[in-house]
């Protein structure tokens, strides 16, 4: 049951159900938001789906650095009844504009802005608030778990919001998720303050977001996971964005199948996350690998011939997705000190959502003059390049050197060797030692590649 071990702890069994339940939400209104700007207010417009995420998540992109240094500096738990209040009240304030037929395109497009500034300062603070609720060792796992929670709500919000989409309308569905936001407030309030873990406060003082930055810098293996999922994030997570293009263009269907589309994805992606759950530590060869074939399958799915396939493909893209995701999320938080772990992950969101302003037009615009195949097609290159940036670097970082070998048989391969003598451990992971300003570890040749 290691998979599952930080649900014994009670702090973080109650933060999972409030969490799994306000999840299911968030991807209810996601999926009634996007087919709301897709067929209801446009006439199927993938471009005007690209710029409804661009400016959800463009915030992020502008926002990073204070929201870091501010999940670092203040008390989280209060932090986040704060933001999921505010988020509540917009949920509320689009489901009633919606519902009163009052809502036009430029409205959808100020309260995604206004929900993305609200997400941008609650995403670090949700991220490490993780680690006041288990212990270090327990961290890789309790981020698997949450990202099972957030895939298992994947699979059943988008379903329950297709169909809840064409029987009532996408502003009822708004409100509907107005109402889940009080299960996780509700499972705030049960967490006692003081039953909370006590880390290390960043400073008051200038300079902090500086530093933060400065400790990214010298750590030359988190760099390279951030180029990773920044291409991948950008080009490759556009999921809504090409599987309405997909089926609404492609295969002419509704709201319904669409739903179902995100949901039948989501089944890959908790495999992949409790997948992850299951390691005792995230691994930089995991994270590439999976970068690279998330490529091949994606590249498989845009080939798909009819919608029954196009789902069967869906599968494994989901699961090679998150298990890259969870696996670089993991590593970035585990490998990082705990004082600067709020702003690194308020980085790494950055990266990760905010790149979205950049791919999601992109993608929408090549969805629309080339067709959705071709949109699926750029998700499989951003995979397959991140996957060859990660071995380029993995190659690099250990001193590998490719030996041509002979087996019996006239067997003929290569083959990767490090040059540090065999049993030789030149890592300086969570374990190594730091550099001399105590901010910054070398690269992470150890959980590169395992001799």
């Amino acid at each position: 049951m290691s998979t599952f071990k930080s649900l014994h702890i009670l702090n973080y069994r109650i933060w999972f159900i409030g969490a799994l339940i306000s999840n299911i939400g968030t991807w209810m209104q996601r999926t009634a938001q996007d087919w709301l700007v897709f067929a209801h207010l446009t006439d199927h417009d993938a471009g005007a789906m690209g710029v409804t995420m661009a400016l959800q998540l463009g915030p992020q992109l502008f926002l990073a650095p204070v929201a870091g240094l501010v999940a670092d500096r203040f008390n989280r738990k209060q932090l986040l009844v704060l933001t999921q209040s505010a988020m509540a009240l917009l949920s509320a304030l689009l489901g009633i504009l919606v519902v009163s037929g009052a809502a036009q395109l430029w409205h959808v497009y100020g309260f995604a802005l206004l929900l993305g500034v609200v997400s941008a300062l609650d995403a670090p603070v949700r991220q490490t608030f993780v680690s006041e609720l288990v212990r270090d060792d327990y961290l890789p796992n309790a981020v698997a778990l949450n990202s099972a929670s957030f895939n298992v709500a994947r699979m059943i919000g988008p379903a329950v919001a297709g169909v809840l989409t064409v029987a009532v309308g996408p502003g009822w569905v708004f409100l509907i998720n107005t109402l889940t936001f009080v299960a996780l407030l509700l499972s705030l309030w049960k967490i006692p303050a003081a039953s909370l873990r006590q880390l290390p406060r960043a400073a008051a003082g200038k300079g902090r977001i500086r530093e933060g930055l400065r400790y990214v810098r010298f750590r030359p293996d988190i760099v390279v996971v951030l180029v990773a999922v920044f291409i991948v994030g950008t080009l490759g997570l556009n999921f809504v964005l090409f599987i309405a293009a997909m089926v609404g263009t492609e295969f002419g269907l509704d709201a319904g199948a669409f739903g179902l589309m995100n949901s039948i994805m989501a089944i890959g992606s908790v495999a992949g996350a409790l997948l992850s759950a299951g390691r005792k530590k995230p691994r930089l060869r995991i994270i590439f690998g999976a970068a690279g074939a998330f490529g091949v399958t994606t590249g498989i799915a845009a080939l798909a011939p009819d919608y029954f396939w196009f789902g069967a493909a869906l599968v494994p893209v989901g699961l090679f997705a998150i298990t890259m995701m969870t696996s670089a999320n993991g590593y970035v938080q585990t490998t990082t000190d705990p004082v600067m772990r709020g702003r690194v992950m308020a980085l790494y969101m950055a990266i990760f959502m905010g790149g979205t302003p950049i791919g999601a037009p992109l993608v929408g615009w090549v969805a629309n003059i080339a067709g959705a195949r071709w949109s699926m097609g750029v998700a499989a290159a951003s995979g397959l390049i991140a996957a060859l940036i990660g071995l380029l670097w993995i190659i690099r970082a250990e001193h590998l050197r490719i030996r041509f070998d002979r087996r019996a048989g006239g067997l003929r391969y290569f083959r990767l060797e490090s040059g540090n003598a065999v049993g030789t451990d030149t890592g300086t992971g969570t374990d190594a030692g730091k550099n001399g300003n105590g901010a910054a570890r070398a690269g992470n040749p150890d959980d590169a590649v395992e001799h």
